[in-house]
């Protein structure tokens, strides 16, 4: 078992809790609709990287450790929600786990299809936050990614930074987790102090 993979399977394990999370501090969903908001959340952007890099079976048809992995995720938050309940805060941080995880993930699936380095960037992205955006859609929110937010751009940075490192040769494991961690220190920094993008247009 590489250390990508249960990097893989631990993005899978706190996307779920985002979901849960998310799904249950929106709508108060019963069980089945806060299972399908974390599978949403768990394997959307996975399932919408493989149909566009044309990967068959979809990564989730072809390894039960995902499922197993989704739903260890929701009896997490099931076990654990008056916790997470008093720190509202645990969305962001497990929301900005599964970025950092699914977009070196994403980015190197890619690359093994023989994507170009800005296809491999934009899958990693794509990977990371698709999954949200099913998420917020499906429980009448307005995506993060629409939103004044730095979200994807903190992936697209940390897939670059992957790239540059990679290039140098750096070992890739060690990579892995230097790129995350700068995924997830942009996305913390970003919330904490409020910076956000200019805008597309001002009047």
């Amino acid at each position: 078992m590489t250390v990508q993979y249960i990097f893989e399977l631990f993005g899978v394990f706190v996307f779920a809790i985002s979901g849960a999370l998310a799904g249950n501090e929106r709508q108060k969903h019963d069980w089945f609709g806060i299972a399908f908001c974390a599978f949403v959340t768990a394997i959307g952007g996975g399932t919408l990287r493989d149909l566009f890099l044309g990967s068959k079976p979809l990564v989730w048809f072809d390894d039960m450790n995902i499922i197993y992995a989704v739903f260890a995720g929701i009896l997490f938050t099931g076990v654990f929600y008056k916790t997470f309940d008093k720190w509202r805060k645990t969305l962001v941080l497990f929301d900005t786990l599964g970025l950092a995880l699914f977009t070196i993930v994403g980015l190197e699936k890619a690359q093994s299809f023989g994507a170009n380095n800005f296809i491999a960037v934009l899958m990693g992205m794509f990977t990371a936050v698709m999954g949200g955006v099913l998420r917020d859609t499906l429980i009448n929110k307005t995506p993060l990614i629409f939103m004044e937010e730095i979200y994807a751009t903190a992936c697209i940075v940390g897939g670059i930074l992957y790239l540059l490192l990679d290039g140098f040769g750096l070992d890739r494991n060690l990579n892995f987790i230097i790129s995350g961690s700068v995924i997830i220190a942009i996305r913390l920094i970003t919330v904490k102090y409020n910076i956000s993008l200019p805008k597309f247009y001002k009047e």
